[in-house]
């Protein structure tokens, strides 16, 4: 199965008086349009998750959005609470199981710190600083479902590396 870890977009301040409740920051117009053009770009080099898990806060909503309506098929989008800040690996990898483990591929948006301890812990590498910045998508490739330290990174792309 091949795993892509993704931090959401690009969000509304943190300090925004807008958004006093954390889990409501919306992702801003700019993050919406600049991650759909990076989508775009990774659609046509294969980038096809069938199933796309999120965290409930509303800017990893609005980017599993964003990946499922520029993928071809697409993919159903499932609100996952292990995602939330300080999420949960194992909850995570039964959900995939039980829920995408017919799927060739699926993808995670989640947060950071998160998405990082999550990679290193995927790919053996517990102590790796893998830096994800916001909208970066990671591609670890597993022999069979995702297990603890079982998989291959196979790359790691930012929107700056794409040129969007």
């Amino acid at each position: 199965m091949e795993l892509y870890v993704i931090r959401h977009a690009w969000a509304a301040d943190r300090d925004d008086p807008r958004w006093p409740d954390d889990a409501q920051r919306p992702l801003t117009d700019a993050g919406c349009e600049r991650f759909a053009r990076m989508m775009a770009k990774l659609a046509k080099g294969g980038f096809q998750p069938e199933a796309v898990a999120t965290s409930p806060l509303a800017r990893c909503r609005q980017t599993a959005d964003i990946v499922a309506a520029t993928v071809s098929g697409r993919p159903r989008v499932s609100v996952v609470d292990a995602l939330e800040p300080g999420s949960d690996l194992q909850a995570l990898l039964t959900w995939t199981a039980e829920h995408a483990g017919d799927c060739a591929a699926v993808a995670w948006v989640g947060h950071a710190p998160d998405v990082s301890f999550l990679t290193a812990e995927l790919i053996g590498e517990r102590g790796a600083a893998i830096r994800f910045a916001k909208g970066t998508v990671a591609a670890i490739d597993f022999p069979g479902l995702p297990r603890r330290a079982d998989g291959e990174l196979r790359w790691l792309v930012t929107a700056k590396v794409l040129g969007v």
